[in-house]
């Protein structure tokens, strides 16, 4: 049965008053000004919910979503929360957050035209050549996706530490740790890859950007 937008405004409702009812507090709380110490780059996959997954309150972090949560070196939106979430809030982690079965990466392994978004998903068919190799040697269409799934949140977590924004915060002494994370949809568990970044020196001295 189909959901009308009368039954998610119905919905909206009857959630704000359980919470109300759980904590009187609660909404006047989450008005005040945001301090989250998390930044979630995720997809915009309407199965993985952030604060959902991690069952934690609207107001601890801060979400940017997009097709495969590709963290691009020129898009602009992605560019404009990240600053955001380092120089204003100052966040003291950035979470980059694949997910397996992700139809952004299931398009990036094929070769069909998919319209606009074969733009949006260049970069991943370009990794997807680069680690060809590793990717002929899955067991099958789907253990291919989930490395290339892998890869790609990799690769994310590098283009954030390789950005000036991120660079510049390290170089000043702002403590932000970088963390890759892939979230399985069909049992619900988030799986840390022991992927980060923490500090400028830990990145390769070609990628490094300096403040003189």
């Amino acid at each position: 049965m189909s959901v009308k937008p009368e039954d998610l405004l119905a919905r909206n409702r009857r959630w704000a008053a359980a919470r109300r009812a759980e904590d009187p507090e609660f909404f006047r709380r989450l008005s005040g000004q945001q301090a989250p110490k998390y930044f979630w780059i995720g997809c915009s996959d309407s199965r993985v919910p952030a604060t959902q997954i991690v069952d934690i309150d609207p107001g601890e972090i801060f979400v940017h979503r997009n097709v495969a949560n590709l963290a691009g070196h020129t898009d602009l939106n992605f560019l404009s929360a990240l600053q955001f979430a380092v120089e204003v809030l100052r966040v003291e982690h950035v979470v980059v957050c694949g997910h397996y079965s992700c139809g952004g990466i299931q398009a990036a392994l094929g070769a069909r035209s998919n319209g606009i978004v074969d733009h949006w998903i260049r970069s991943l068919r370009d990794l997807r050549e680069k680690h060809r190799k590793i990717l002929e040697g899955a067991n099958g269409r789907e253990e291919a996706a989930d490395l290339l799934t892998e890869l790609n949140v990799r690769t994310q977590v590098d283009n954030i530490a390789y950005n000036p924004i991120l660079q510049a915060a390290w170089q000043r002494g702002q403590r932000i740790e970088i963390h890759g994370w892939v979230y399985r949809v069909r049992d619900g568990i988030l799986h840390d890859l022991d992927y980060r970044r923490s500090d400028h020196e830990g990145i390769d001295e070609s990628q490094k950007l300096s403040a003189d």
